[in-house]
């Protein structure tokens, strides 16, 4: 594998891009904030957000806009949330069917305040869009649980056993290791590589759920390391892989160590590939919830 290394200090011309505010950008933004809802493409800084909403797509983040952990490489702000709508569920889907999504991403920041987590408002959220719109695909891309793991797991259990046969498909449950085990205490101060393992076993063993990760690429990683990890998913069960650039949302967040070419990201593809992965995204822009839709376009 090559190593091509930039400066880290200055952007390669593969990472810059325009914002883009054409087409649905604006109906995306007034769909949005119309029912006082946060995406993580405006709270996490995301250079995709302009791409996204032009089409038409956007990543809800569930349970308010602060986090109870401080991760080193994210810009969403930390404290200690008072956010506890229960009202939430309704308003999403009323944003989702207002935008005409077919497929929707819900994240959320970490609450390791709420007794189970947060996995009720997931479970909610997906129980309310599939009764206003049966066939809406749904990615989850959920936090560790931390302590709740199991709880998690029966409250999306009892869900999906509650849908009809025909809500059951086109659902991906995705929870991001984000980097490799040795930078986790750098990068994801209050997260563990075990438990992120632990939480995807249980979200690939879900019935009609596919399994899903991500890695941010750059935090100083080496090429043994990420194929260790790749391995590592593949194992747990994840058949869905992205694999983009860290980009430093501020400057108070982690540098970037290098800047990771094309070409190496295309290797990277080729080998998680090769492993077994079934859907990879790799590039340097692309992100978790990128293109999250391509899992209806399959045969």
């Amino acid at each position: 594998m090559q190593s091509h290394t930039p400066n880290a200090a200055r952007m390669p011309v593969w990472i810059r891009q325009n914002l883009g505010r054409e087409q649905h950008f604006p109906g995306t933004a007034r769909a949005v904030h119309g029912h006082d809802l946060h995406t993580v493409c405006e709270e996490a800084r995301c250079p995709n957000r302009g791409e996204c909403w032009s089409r038409g797509t956007a990543t809800f983040m569930l349970l308010g806009d602060t986090c109870t952990r401080a991760c080193a490489f994210c810009s969403v702000k930390t404290g200690r949330p008072t956010w506890n709508d229960a009202d939430e569920p309704r308003r999403v889907a009323r944003s989702c069917l207002d935008l005409g999504l077919n497929f929707v991403v819900l994240t959320s920041v970490n609450r390791d305040d709420l007794p189970d987590g947060g996995a009720g408002c997931f479970a909610d959220t997906l129980a309310e869009l599939r009764r206003h719109k049966p066939d809406m695909g749904v990615e989850f891309l959920t936090p560790d649980f931390r302590n709740v793991q199991q709880q998690a797991a029966g409250r999306f259990g009892a869900t999906l056993a509650a849908l009809p046969d025909a809500c059951r498909k086109d659902l991906i449950w995705g929870h991001n290791v984000e980097t490799v085990p040795r930078l986790y205490k750098d990068a994801r101060k209050g997260a563990k590589y075990e438990r992120s393992l632990d939480l995807l076993t249980l979200a690939a063993r879900q019935p009609g759920m596919e399994a899903k990760s991500s890695l941010m690429l750059g935090l100083g990683e080496t090429r043994e390391e990420v194929l260790a990890v790749l391995a590592d998913l593949r194992q747990a069960g994840v058949q869905r892989l992205s694999l983009g650039q860290y980009l430093r949302p501020t400057l108070d967040n982690l540098p970037v160590a290098r800047y990771v070419a094309p070409e190496e990201f295309a290797e990277y593809e080729t080998a998680a590939r090769e492993l077994g992965f079934s859907w990879v995204k790799a590039g340097p822009l692309v992100r978790s919830s990128y293109y999250a839709e391509e899992v209806q376009a399959r045969p």
